[in-house]
């Protein structure tokens, strides 16, 4: 009897088991955005890879640029950069039409670039595959709003270094100025692209720059926060208003 009993647990046991596997198995993307939307950007990352989709892969880099970027220690955050940097390939693979793939390839190309300085990026050949992905989003999709923000960044960086960078890779303010002002035009009341404009501007604009860049803060700052990513550039936008007004 208490050998049936062993064995009817056991049974159960390996049961629960099963259903457990195919339950993790169904996770979907939108299993991915909910975690990802709720600040589970690690438990993002393994729900949308585990959908071996364009989507998913492209949800997966993004959630791991983000916590590499606002919540990882300086240790961890390279490795985070380059687990996201090789899914977004795998996303750009599974599906060369999908932009989004493309974008958040850039996007984490990009936070690495930063994390190992723009100078080792140039020389790694980081700067013109950032390029190189953003173009291809918005030959795409010429309206990607945040497309246009990289670009915009990509460019502001390039001037920034010096004449030798600006003449090989051909980074101009001008440029960075037309895409983050397309970027804004897209989309007027997102809290990053409006923020990273702000970031810009006073090196962008030295007559008028700091003072449109503390308003274009203000708008941010009084935007609702719609998911934890958005309450994170929040804390972003909040610094940057109080660094900007100790500047004036």
């Amino acid at each position: 009897m208490e050998r049936l009993l062993l064995r009817l647990i056991r049974l159960l046991v390996v049961g629960a088991l099963v259903l457990f596997v195919l339950d993790a198995g169904a996770q979907t993307i939108d299993d991915a955005q909910t975690a990802f939307g709720e600040g589970h950007f690690l438990a993002a990352a393994d729900l949308a890879e585990a959908t071996r989709t364009s989507e998913g892969y492209a949800l997966a880099a993004r959630s791991l640029t983000v916590y590499g970027y606002h919540m990882a220690t300086d240790n961890e955050r390279i490795g985070y950069f380059e687990r996201a940097m090789q899914l977004g390939e795998k996303a750009v693979r599974a599906d060369s039409t999908n932009p989004e793939a493309y974008y958040q390839s850039a996007h984490a190309v990009g936070r690495y670039a930063q994390s190992v300085g723009i100078l080792t990026a140039l020389r790694r050949g980081l700067a013109s595959r950032v390029r190189r992905l953003l173009e291809t989003t918005l030959a795409i999709q010429p309206d990607f709003a945040e497309a246009h923000m990289g670009l915009g960044g990509w460019h502001a960086d390039i001037a920034s270094t010096g004449r030798v960078a600006q003449s090989i890779y051909g980074g101009k303010r001008e440029s960075a100025v037309f895409h983050y002002e397309r970027a804004l035009e897209l989309a007027p009341k997102s809290k990053v692209v409006l923020l990273e404009y702000a970031f810009r501007l006073p090196e962008l604009d030295h007559k008028g720059g700091q003072k449109r860049a503390k308003e274009l803060l203000m708008k941010a700052a009084e935007l609702p926060a719609r998911d934890a990513y958005e309450e994170l550039i929040q804390q972003e936008v909040l610094e940057a208003l109080a660094d900007n007004e100790g500047s004036e």
